[in-house]
């Protein structure tokens, strides 16, 4: 991975192993990041409202409150990155996990040093606030695409039906982009986990990454989730973005 923090970023780390916290703390602040750590679920959700993290990083098994529990919550008010601790063989809690809105998932037992290239490329792609944070070029001419009642700002990262605005966490922000930058043409999952994500998978489930994340944007962006039409399924290979007209694209608003 070659992604690379530009500055301080503040990490919240939720583990009920102490190991594990004083492991990920002593590495991440030697890389310069703000290190909070807790030990339960509970915890997790009060210093979160403390130190407004930039990253968190959630063990799915803590006491107290576990980890989907802490998602859940945070997801209700936050589109903070989220990178979720699973066990190795729990592929539900990884497929669950990321349909509660984590970013990514580490599987246990894990390279701290893979989690920080993680945790980097995250913060590259999703930082609040920064429009130009994706590290995806865009080729579109303008800054506004309109596709039917759907609004999609590419300046502030935002997206409205009609008048309401559609909440998308900054993963999934940067996958519609990406996905529209190359509207009409079919990305192969690897592509799009390469290109957002860092990394080469390594096992097929390492693709559930993309199709969850691709069902979480149907969801919030398909009238119909069931039978989509913007984001379509190039079947064997990856997704689409449906073809832009010229008219959609404004580059003035």
């Amino acid at each position: 991975m070659t992604c690379t923090a530009a500055t301080l970023w503040t990490v919240l780390i939720a583990d009920d192993d102490p190991s594990t916290r004083r492991v990920l703390e002593t590495r991440l602040a030697m890389k310069g990041f703000a290190v909070t750590a807790v030990s339960d679920g509970l915890q997790a959700v009060d210093v979160f409202r403390l130190v407004d993290p930039d990253v968190v990083v959630l063990d799915v098994m803590m006491p107290e409150l576990d980890g989907f529990g802490v998602l859940e919550r945070l997801r209700r008010v936050s589109d903070v990155p989220i990178i979720l601790l699973t066990g190795l063989g729990d592929i539900s809690h990884r497929v669950t996990g990321l349909e509660l809105g984590a970013d990514d998932y580490m599987v246990k037992p894990f390279s701290p040093k893979e989690l920080e290239a993680r945790i980097h490329c995250l913060l590259r792609r999703n930082h609040r606030g920064d429009a130009h944070s994706t590290g995806v070029p865009s080729s579109r001419p303008g800054q506004m695409i309109t596709v039917g009642e759907l609004r999609i700002d590419l300046l502030r990262r935002q997206v409205h039906r009609a008048q309401e605005r559609i909440r998308l966490t900054g993963m999934e922000f940067s996958l519609l982009e990406l996905l529209l930058s190359r509207a009409g043409e079919a990305i192969p999952r690897t592509e799009l986990l390469e290109k957002l994500w860092g990394y080469t998978p390594e096992r097929l489930n390492d693709r559930r990454v993309v199709d969850v994340h691709i069902s979480r944007l149907r969801a919030k962006l398909e009238l119909d989730p069931e039978q989509p039409e913007l984001i379509q399924t190039a079947r064997g290979m990856g997704y689409l973005f449906q073809r832009l007209m010229p008219s959609e694209l404004t580059a003035d608003y």
